[in-house]
C-alpha cells in the first residue's frame, strides 16, 4: 500500500474530527482502559472520539504476561473484593471473546507437604470465589505425580497443586475493542497526541490534537474528557495547567512499576501447562507457553521516569533467570533469551507514600473527577 493510499483515509478521518463541532466524550489513551471506555460509551449512544498518542496497546496493554486471572497473590494479601471482581471479568471476557481467551492449567510446586496443603486450601478458596465460573477443579499432586507430568521441573519433594486460570492475547483484545468502537460510530484515531487540554471557566471542555502522520492540527470540544493515559496520565493533565486530581504535594498520584518478560525456547518448559513459583522475596514468577515459545516473568520495579520504550534492567534479567533456574532441571542463561520486553504498570500511589515497595500499591482502578459543569452527556442514555 502506497503512502498516499494510507494517508487519504486518515486525512478524511482527521477532517471528520476537525469538522465535528462537539462530541459527548473524548477519551485520551488507546490502551485497554481507554478503548473499553470508548466502546462502552458509543454502545450507549454517545458521540465518542478516542485519541491515542502513539498506537493502540502501545504501552502496558501489549506487554503483559498474557494471563487472564483473578489474582492468586492478591487472595494471599486478603484482597477478596479485588479477586472476586477479577474472576467475574475473566468469565465475561472468555464468554465474549473465546477467539482471544482460553483456559490454561497452572502448576504451583511446593517445597514440602505442609506448603502443598496450604497452597491447595488457598486455591480451592480461589475456585470457590469463582463459583460456577470456575474453569476447572484444583488438584493436589504428589511428588511422583508432579515429576511424571512435568519432567522439566526440578525435584520437588512436596509435590504441588494444579489449578485453572485463563490466558489471552492482550494486544489483539485492545485492537478488537477499538475496531468495534469504530464500527459502532466512534471516531478512533491513533498517532494523534493531545497537545493541550482546552479550558473554559475552570473546567476541561475539549482537546487540541495534532495528527502525527499528516501534521494536521485541530480542536475538538467535548461535554466530557476522560484521561486514560496510564502512566502518562499526569503529563496529559498538566497540559490543562492543572494538576491531575489524584496528584498532590504529599506524593499521591501514579507510580510506574516496570514488569519485564523474557522469551526462551520451549525446550526449557515443553509443557502445555504454565508454571507459577514463589520467588525468594515473596513475589511470584511465571513460565507460560505462548505461540511456540515460553514467557518468563515478571518483575515489579518502581521507576521514577516514564519512557515510551522502557528497557529491562540487567538486574531484572538476572533476577528472572536466577529465580526460574531454581525450579527447572535445565536453567536458561542470557544466551538462551530470544526476546525481551518491559512494560510500565500505572499503580495508584496514596498520599504520603514513599519508597520503592510497589507490592503495597493498589492494583484497583481509581477514578478521580475534576470540577465540571453538568452537560448534555449526563442525560444521554444510561
Amino acid at each position: 500500500m502506497s503512502p498516499e493510499s494510507r494517508t487519504d483515509p486518515r486525512r478524511a478521518l482527521c477532517d471528520r474530527l476537525a469538522q465535528q463541532a462537539e462530541v459527548d466524550l473524548v477519551v485520551i489513551g488507546g490502551g485497554a482502559t481507554g478503548v473499553a471506555i470508548a466502546l462502552d460509551a458509543v454502545a450507549r449512544g454517545h458521540r465518542v472520539a478516542l485519541l491515542e498518542a502513539v498506537d493502540f496497546a502501545k504501552g502496558t496493554s501489549s506487554r503483559a504476561t498474557k494471563l487472564l486471572h483473578g489474582g492468586v497473590r492478591y487472595l494471599a494479601q486478603g484482597q477478596i473484593g479485588l479477586v472476586r471482581e477479577a474472576l467475574h471479568e475473566r468469565a465475561v471476557l472468555m464468554a465474549n471473546a473465546p477467539h482471544l481467551a482460553q483456559p490454561l492449567a497452572f502448576v504451583m510446586p511446593a517445597a514440602n507437604i505442609l506448603q502443598r496443603a496450604l497452597f491447595a486450601a488457598g486455591l480451592r478458596l480461589y475456585d470457590g470465589l469463582a463459583g460456577r465460573r470456575s474453569l476447572g477443579p484444583t488438584r493436589s499432586l504428589s511428588a511422583m505425580q508432579l515429576q511424571h507430568s512435568l519432567p522439566a521441573l526440578g525435584p520437588r519433594p512436596g509435590g504441588g497443586v494444579r489449578f485453572w486460570d485463563g490466558q489471552f492475547d492482550d494486544a489483539r483484545l485492545a485492537l478488537a475493542m477499538a475496531r468495534t468502537a469504530a464500527h459502532l460510530g466512534a471516531l478512533v484515531l491513533n498517532h494523534a497526541p493531545v497537545t493541550q487540554l482546552l479550558m473554559a471557566q475552570g473546567r476541561v471542555c475539549g482537546v487540541q490534537v495534532r495528527d502525527a502522520e499528516t501534521g494536521q492540527a485541530f480542536a475538538l470540544r467535548a461535554a466530557c474528557v476522560v484521561n486514560a493515559a496510564g502512566v502518562w496520565v499526569e503529563q496529559v493533565a498538566a497540559q490543562g495547567q492543572q494538576p491531575h486530581p489524584g496528584a498532590d504535594a504529599a506524593g499521591g498520584g501514579v507510580s510506574p512499576s516496570q514488569g519485564v518478560h523474557l522469551v526462551v525456547d520451549r525446550e526449557f518448559w515443553p509443557s502445555q501447562e504454565a508454571l507459577i513459583v514463589p520467588a525468594s522475596d515473596g513475589r511470584v514468577l511465571f513460565a507460560v507457553p505462548w505461540l511456540g515459545k515460553v514467557l518468563l516473568g515478571t518483575t515489579d520495579t518502581l521507576r521514577q521516569d516514564r519512557p515510551l520504550e522502557p528497557r529491562p534492567l540487567p538486574s531484572e534479567i538476572d533476577w528472572i533467570l536466577a529465580e526460574i533456574g531454581r525450579s527447572l532441571r535445565r536453567p536458561p542463561t542470557r544466551a538462551d533469551i530470544r526476546s525481551q520486553w518491559a512494560g510500565l504498570r500505572p499503580l495508584v500511589r496514596p498520599a504520603g507514600h514513599a519508597g520503592g515497595q510497589t507490592q503495597r500499591l493498589s492494583r484497583e482502578h481509581t477514578v478521580t473527577v475534576a470540577p465540571f459543569k453538568p452537560s448534555r452527556l449526563l442525560n444521554r442514555g444510561t
